[in-house]
């Protein structure tokens, strides 16, 4: 409760707490309420309120715009990440206070996207996993098993990006058993099925298993299909174009399916993948 903009208020209509307290509670009671925050009946409160011209709406935390604020900008960033922008994820996520947030869904929203932020910058390894940790030990954890699938993608990616495969694989694993049909309520758990979706397709291909990192990839573009959503479709359409490249596939395979990938990034105005597909294209018709 904003004690301090009752106080404010009180002051500004140049009352004394004896003169606002008179006929409706004891001086003692609202001194104890601006002191001690020692909040009285509603009823008591009420009346104070009304002598001060005080809505009591401004004495309460406005939960839902506060709430609403911080989702807003946890979607940004998660959109970022989405589109490869690390640096404006971050930057977004610098913006929250993590210590004004006191629901556990968003606590954990917000370890996962700035552990994937960190993951993806290649910042200190165990300042990730501690980012990851603080997801797989929340309270809530059961209630919310999508954010403990990311949290052990980020583990798998951080393991390969050290070289350990055996224990990247550990987590992979484990994701893999579950996401094939994990239920999706909303478009942000579609948003984030596809994340480990194509983040394990690409794993997998990193370790030369090419028909399961396929297998995963079109599964991505089935996702994306049935929900329409179209961010994903370009980045699983280039992991199909890279593995086409490891398995030697004929020149013309791999460039349709360039050009596919090409298509989803021109509709997503996605310049970095934009940019990955030319390199891509040039190698292919020069040195391939």
């Amino acid at each position: 409760m904003n004690i301090e903009r009752f106080i404010e208020v009180r002051k500004q209509r140049g009352l004394v707490q004896s003169e606002l307290a008179e006929g409706i509670c004891t001086q003692a009671t609202l001194s104890r309420f601006e002191n001690n925050g020692h909040v009285p009946s509603l009823k008591i409160l009420i009346k104070l309120c009304n002598r001060l011209e005080l809505p009591l709406s401004e004495l309460f935390p406005k939960v839902g715009v506060k709430h609403s604020k911080l989702k807003e900008l946890m979607e940004e960033a998660e959109f970022s990440l989405i589109l490869s922008e690390y640096e404006k994820a971050g930057n977004l996520l610098e913006n929250i206070d993590l210590t004004l947030i006191d629901n556990s869904e968003l606590t954990m929203r917000y370890h996962y996207l700035k552990a994937f932020v960190m993951i993806y910058n290649k910042h200190s390894t165990i300042d990730t996993l501690y980012e990851l940790d603080q997801i797989l030990l929340d309270n809530h954890i059961n209630q919310h098993e999508l954010y403990k699938l990311l949290a052990y993608t980020g583990s798998g990616i951080i393991f390969k990006q050290l070289d350990e495969l055996e224990k990247a694989e550990f987590y992979f694993a484990k994701v893999l058993d579950r996401i094939y049909d994990f239920p999706t309520n909303h478009m942000e758990e579609v948003w984030r099925v596809l994340h480990i979706v194509f983040e394990c397709s690409k794993f997998y291909a990193h370790i030369d298993e090419i028909d399961i990192s396929n297998a995963l990839a079109e599964h991505a573009i089935s996702i994306c299909s049935d929900n329409h959503v179209t961010y994903y479709l370009a980045r699983a359409a280039i992991q199909l174009a890279k593995n086409a490249m490891t398995v030697k596939e004929s020149k013309d395979t791999i460039l349709a399916l360039i050009y596919d990938a090409r298509a989803y990034s021109k509709i997503n105005r996605n310049k970095i993948a934009l940019k990955e597909l030319d390199e891509m294209e040039k190698y292919i018709k020069n040195e391939y």
